[in-house]
């Protein structure tokens, strides 16, 4: 119901937010969170505010004693769908992540357009709140780089493609930089691109971004060289947005045969009754994770339906 949160004063970064945003003591974890309930931050234990939170709780739901357990289940069939994460932006030191304000990630921009993200939609400036007109989009920040994520991502070209529909949409008058090494925007999704592309307000610069210094008023300032025009540049915008690549999340079993050398997902030796569903077997778009959950459920069931136990 939410009383808990309504109880509780401290605030913390907003972990589903990347911390652009805060959120209570007392929390949803995100709008659609599956089961949909409040949890509560095991920093507030302890405190007053936890009482607080327990005794708003009308169904006496809150146990500020609660203990980890561990469970052990006999199976039929183990489907791994643990997705993935956005690669830390931190490790590319040239291009200030962490350091200048106004660089953010992808995914981080997908939190500022968002209705439900901690600015309402409004796509602004993190150092001060404002609007993000001018605004470089750069590719393959991590991805395709022995030295980083050595593979493709798959949707880092077209999530760019949306942020700059997103910022044409809510300021006419923006001008956006797609800075890239190609554009791989495949199938259907070519006339995407292309419809993009024919916004002459939105540019497309065949450019590796060298460095990122921050400049008057908070600007970051790219600096690097065309490489169709040969011309070296060293541009200010009031946001960039650093379009970094997809990596597994983590916490799974590194076995030979389990995981590949990037540390995702793939057939388990012999066993036919372990799988992997979506971007937990490599990088995918959401219609390929969504046909790849569909075929690791039914061969879940037919494992388990053969009498396989994992």
């Amino acid at each position: 119901c939410g009383e808990c949160e309504q109880a509780v004063e401290a605030e913390f970064d907003s972990e589903y937010d990347y911390g652009l945003g805060k959120r209570k003591g007392a929390y949803l974890p995100f709008t659609m969170a599956h089961p949909q309930r409040y949890v509560i931050d095991p920093r507030i234990i302890g405190t007053d505010d936890a009482e607080k939170a327990k005794a708003a709780c009308k169904f006496d739901a809150v146990d500020l004693d609660m203990q980890e357990d561990e469970t052990s289940l006999k199976v039929g069939a183990i489907i791994w769908a643990t997705g993935w994460r956005p690669y830390n932006a931190e490790k590319l030191d040239s291009y200030g992540y962490g350091r200048i304000a106004n660089v953010i990630t992808n995914v981080e921009m997908e939190r500022l357009a968002a209705d439900t993200g901690p600015t309402q939609g409004r796509i602004l400036r993190p150092s001060d709140g404002q609007e993000a007109k001018r605004v470089a989009l750069i590719q393959c920040a991590g991805s395709r780089d022995l030295e980083h994520l050595p593979y493709c991502s798959r949707i880092c070209c077209l999530a760019s493609l949306k942020h700059a529909t997103y910022l044409r949409a809510q300021y006419p008058d923006s001008e956006v930089d797609i800075y890239y090494i190609d554009i791989r925007a495949h199938d259907k999704l070519e006339s995407f691109y292309k419809k993009v592309k024919a916004d002459p307000q939105v540019h497309f610069v065949k450019s590796k971004v060298a460095s990122i210094s921050e400049g008057e008023g908070s600007k970051p300032v790219l600096h690097g060289e065309n490489t169709l025009t040969r011309e070296i540049y060293a541009k200010p915008y009031d946001l960039v947005v650093l379009a970094v690549g997809m990596e597994p999340a983590g916490g799974l079993p590194v076995m030979n045969g389990f995981t590949d050398d990037y540390g995702f997902v793939v057939p388990h030796g012999d066993d036919g009754a372990i799988f992997s569903a979506g971007v937990a077997s490599g990088p995918l778009d959401v219609s390929m994770s969504v046909q790849s959950a569909t075929a690791a459920a039914l061969k879940a069931i037919q494992a388990a339906r053969g009498g396989a136990t994992v």
